[in-house]
This record gives C-alpha cells, sequence and structure tokens, in this order.
C-alpha cells in the first residue's frame, strides 16, 4: 500500500582478530557442492536460500567454506567468499559473469595485486585444477585473505599455509589503507 513504510533490520556479529589470526595461521576446510543458485548472482538480493544450504552443507562437513560448481564442472565462487588457487606463482580466480558476485574484497585484492606486479589470471578452474594447485584461498569482507588448507578430501599443498598467504594478506591489506 501507499503508506507502508521500509522496515530496516540489522544484525551484529562480533568477530574476534585473534580468532580470525588462529584460522589464518592454520587454515581452513572447504567443501564443494553444485551451485543451485539462479542465474543473476551478480546481482546483490536477499535471496540467499542456496548459499545458506550450502553454508550449512559444508559446517555439517567439519569445513568453514563451501565452494559452488556450477553445470559444467567449475568452481564458480563460494558461499560467501570468492574463491582462489594458486599454481606455479600465478593467483587464478573465477572471471566476473553472471554467475558471481564481483564483491569489494575481490576487487581490492585485485587492485592490490596489479600495484605489487604479482601474477594473475581470471580464468574457470574445476576439481582438477585444485588437485593440482600449490595454494588455495578464499577472500571476504569477514575474512579478508584465508588460506585454504583442504578442499573435500583433498589436501592443498602439504595440508599447511603456503608462503603466498601472509603475501596476498598483506597486498590485500595495503590496497584496502591505501584506498
Amino acid at each position: 500500500t501507499k503508506n507502508t513504510k521500509p522496515s530496516l533490520v540489522i544484525i551484529g556479529k562480533s568477530l574476534h582478530e585473534n580468532e580470525y589470526e588462529s584460522n589464518f595461521l592454520k587454515g581452513i576446510k572447504v567443501k564443494t557442492t553444485k551451485d543451485l543458485r539462479w542465474k543473476r548472482v551478480d546481482i546483490k538480493t536477499i535471496n540467499l536460500l542456496a548459499p545458506v544450504l550450502a553454508k550449512q552443507l559444508a559446517a555439517d562437513n567439519n569445513c568453514q567454506e563451501a565452494w559452488l560448481i556450477d553445470d559444467n564442472g567449475y568452481i564458480t565462487e563460494g558461499s560467501s567468499s570468492t574463491a582462489w588457487i594458486l599454481k606455479n606463482n600465478t593467483l587464478y580466480t573465477t572471471p566476473l559473469s553472471n554467475s558471481i558476485l564481483n564483491g569489494i574484497t575481490r576487487q581490492s585484492l585485485i587492485k592490490g595485486l596489479k600495484k605489487n606486479k604479482l601474477k594473475l589470471v581470471e580464468k574457470k578452474f574445476n576439481i582438477n585444477d585444485i588437485r593440482l594447485s600449490d595454494e588455495a584461498f578464499i577472500t571476504s569482507a569477514t575474512q579478508y585473505v584465508m588460506p585454504v588448507v583442504q578442499i573435500d578430501n583433498y589436501k592443498i599443498g602439504n595440508g599447511k599455509i603456503g608462503k603466498y598467504a601472509k603475501i596476498f594478506r598483506k597486498v590485500y591489506m595495503e590496497a584496502i589503507t591505501l584506498s
């Protein structure tokens, strides 16, 4: 009706820096699952049922994040993050399309990588690429740059964070403080 006033709901959660640092130093685990979201995820909406179900599946499997797989077998992104893999000193992430949300954290890391002349390729990757990767990461507003040490039953590298984790986090933090 004409007289309906909009409502604003804000939910806050305290994030402790020492919890982030602890997770960063040991890395996180990721579970892959089919991407069930609608086909315009580049439009930020409140249509979050599919990502919430993916995140719950990850939690049920003792993982902190889920990576979503499209109908062609490629990783689109995380349920609440951007997915990245590193192979031969080159960082890969899915290129922009209707299938991913172009998040600010993603944009900031890319800006920092370019400024520091670190190799980045925006290219789709799949489970086989993940198995062959040297390191993996997620980025998000609450996780900044977070190393991934296991995806499904595959250990990334040796199951410990790699040498690029701290480099990429530093690059990201510099990009956001110099903006």
